[in-house]
């Protein structure tokens, strides 16, 4: 799974064609975008295009609220890569949550489970 974009609207007309979410792999809920790809090369890729596509539009990409996350039971996957989008470093991250569920770099459930009980419990 890839950066979790935070998008900024910059007050352009609204666009008339969008990204084609199958070709890239992107999941989107409102300003919330995520990048899927089987590599952290095709991550940044997508995620090139993506700020080349959001400019068209009159969005910008946050930087500060730019993430990745490699999903992956080996956890050697990725570990010396960095990334960089628009000349802004993108912070690698272990475990985040996306519409209310906790994704971990392990690829697990467990921390899911455990968020999920402890909100049930409370």
């Amino acid at each position: 799974m890839g950066p979790r974009a935070g998008l900024k609207w910059c007050g352009k007309s609204r666009p008339q064609r969008g990204i084609d979410p199958v070709a890239n792999r992107y999941l989107a809920y409102a300003d919330d975008v995520n990048i899927l790809a089987g590599s952290v090369h095709t991550v940044e890729e997508n995620a090139e295009a993506l700020v080349v596509a959001t400019k068209e539009i009159g969005l910008e990409l946050n930087a500060d609220k730019t993430k990745y996350i490699i999903m992956s039971r080996d956890q050697k996957a990725g570990r010396s890569h960095s990334m960089k989008i628009d000349n802004s470093s993108i912070e690698r991250v272990e475990v985040f949550k996306y519409l209310g569920t906790t994704l971990t770099n392990k690829n697990s459930i467990q921390e899911e489970i455990k968020s999920r009980l402890k909100l049930g419990n409370a």
